[in-house]
């Protein structure tokens, strides 16, 4: 296949397909014109990164993910630990959003949002007034 069929394929834009082979990723086999030629292996390994990294996986952890992907021989142990450390990731960024929004909501119930200067929001960004 070429690149504009394993793009339609895959869902993946012919752009991030060439940063993957790029970073090793992928190694599609090469025509004797010298054009890419895809096989359906690449186009699994295509959708199995495209499903990881909107996981939130990253390139490195997607690497990991895909030599265990290949292995017949993993543990899958190893494959829970890394899916684990990234759920134990999502659950940091959600409680520190959280946390975000809760301060941003009460500078915003304590300004009046009327005519006067005086504004809880401005000064708590700026440092003057406690942020709870």
């Amino acid at each position: 296949m070429n690149i504009g069929t394993v793009s339609e394929r895959s869902g993946l834009p012919a752009k991030t397909i060439r940063y993957y082979e790029d970073i090793g990723l992928i190694a599609p086999d090469r025509r004797d014109n010298g054009y890419r030629d895809y096989s359906m292996e690449d186009m699994h390994r295509l959708r199995f990164l495209q499903r990881s990294r909107s996981l939130g996986f990253s390139v490195e952890e997607c690497r990991q993910l895909l030599s265990l992907y290949g292995d017949r021989d993993r543990e899958s142990a190893e494959v829970k630990a890394i899916a684990n450390a990234k759920l134990g990731e999502i659950d940091r960024k959600i409680a520190e959003l959280q946390g975000l929004r809760e301060m941003l909501g009460h500078l915003v119930a304590n300004c009046h949002g009327d005519h006067r200067p005086e504004c809880p929001i401005i000064e708590g960004l700026s440092g003057r007034a406690p942020v709870h």
